[in-house]
Formats: C-alpha cells, structure tokens, sequence
C-alpha cells in the first residue's frame, strides 16, 4: 500500500511509463555491465537521486520500501563469507571480502534502479506498459487480479482486527499472538470464497478477453522519453568505460 499511495503522490506520476520503464533498465543493464566498485557506487548513486530528487519520494518511504531487500542482501553476503572447511567444521573467510562486497555493490545499483520504477509508476500504467510489450495477457489478468486482492486482503485484515481490539482480544501479549493467529486463519478461508466468487463471476459473463482499464494519455511522451535516453546513455557510458 505504501508503495502504491507513493507513486500516485510523486512528481513523476504524470511521466510516461515507457521514460520511466527505459531509465529503470538502463540502471540494471549497467549494474551488469560495470566492473568497478566505484562505478557501482556512483550508479546506485545517481538512481537514488533520481528518486529522491527527481521524482521527489519521501527519504522515510524509500528507506522503508528497501529496508527488506537490502536486509536479504546483507544476510546473503554474510552467509558468503562463510566457507566450509575440509573437516566438515566452518570458518571465516574475510579474504573474500572484496568480491563480496563487490556482489553487494551491484545488487544494491540494481535494487535502487528497480526501486526507481515501482516507487513512481502506478499500478495500472505498468500493466499498460506490460501490455504494449506483448506481455501475454494471462500474466497481466493474473498481475491485475492480485494486485486488487491486496486491498480486499488489507480491509477485511483491518476489519478483523478492529473487531478483536474491541473485544479486548488484544490485550496482553499472549492473547494478542492468538488473536492474529485466528485472524490469519480467518483470512485464508476469506482469501479463498472471494478468489471463487470472482472466477464464477467471470464464467458467468463469458469472459474470454483480458482485463481492461481506462488508458492514462501522457501529453509530452516524446519529450520525456528524450530526456529517458539521455540519462540512460550516461549511466550506460559510465558501465561500458569500465569494460574498454
């Protein structure tokens, strides 16, 4: 929901996804492609920037919004720089640090690049995107279906809880943990009725073609995408000047 209510209230929300699609895979191809560290530094750097200052995303929600991904980075290079010994015991292996780190730099280029695009693209201008890229249409109605899910989820989830609170049912830690445990219980069986209602309702229309919605016009498509080019063509000459 966070990321949702972001990329709706950013300065980029009226930017033409195909721009801001473009900029975002440059920032991953040139993750790829650059070999120096200082080189992944400054790519991370610049697509943060572009986030931050650009689209102007709060420094709070964007910190949020990685925290979990560079939390699994940081969990994976720990477990990297723990080799097994031929003795069957384990030990620490600082002379990989470099490479380590080296891996950590890239993912987190990578990561702020992805972060770029679904911090300041909607939902449905994605699918619109996906769709123009000959996405097939199942993956797209399956992308839609989940994506409305969430919010059926996160109000019956607020519903149920509410109603516990009101019932003193989360009051004192034990009785707390077995609240949310009922009310997760609860949740799947709900998840479910309302996943079958939707696809009978489907077969009962004969839906046979893909989910439509209304398209977003973007005024200054071929200026965006212009400006888009540009700063791809500097992250990606960046990245091939270490490869020359």
């Amino acid at each position: 929901m966070r990321i949702d209510a972001t990329a709706y209230a950013c300065r980029w929300q009226d930017v033409a996804p195909a721009a801001k699609g473009g900029f975002a895979l440059a920032g991953m191809v040139s993750a790829w492609l650059a070999c120096k560290p200082g080189t992944l530094a400054i790519l991370a750097l610049l697509s943060m920037l572009g986030t931050l200052a650009g689209a102007r995303v709060p420094l709070r929600t964007y910190l949020a919004v990685a925290l979990a991904p560079l939390s699994f980075v940081l969990l994976s290079c720990l477990t990297m720089l723990v080799i097994a010994t031929g003795d069957g015991s384990w030990r620490w292996a600082p002379e990989l640090l470099p490479t380590v780190a080296h891996i950590a730099l890239r993912s987190v280029a990578a990561l702020a690049a992805v972060l770029g695009l679904v911090l300041t693209t909607p939902m449905p201008d994605l699918l619109a995107l996906l769709r123009r890229l000959r996405t097939p249409e199942l993956l797209l109605d399956l992308m839609a279906l989940c994506y409305r899910m969430l919010f059926v989820l996160r109000q019956a989830w607020d519903e149920g809880s509410t109603a516990q609170a009101a019932r003193l049912g989360h009051r004192g830690l034990r009785k707390q943990w077995r609240s949310t445990g009922l009310l997760a219980g609860q949740m799947a069986v709900q998840v479910w009725q309302r996943a079958s209602a939707l696809q009978m309702a489907c077969d009962a229309r004969a839906c046979q073609g893909g989910l439509r919605f209304m398209p977003a016009s973007f005024p200054r498509t071929r200026r965006q995408l212009g400006l888009s080019l540009l700063a791809s063509a500097l992250l990606l000459a960046l990245s091939l000047r270490d490869r020359l």
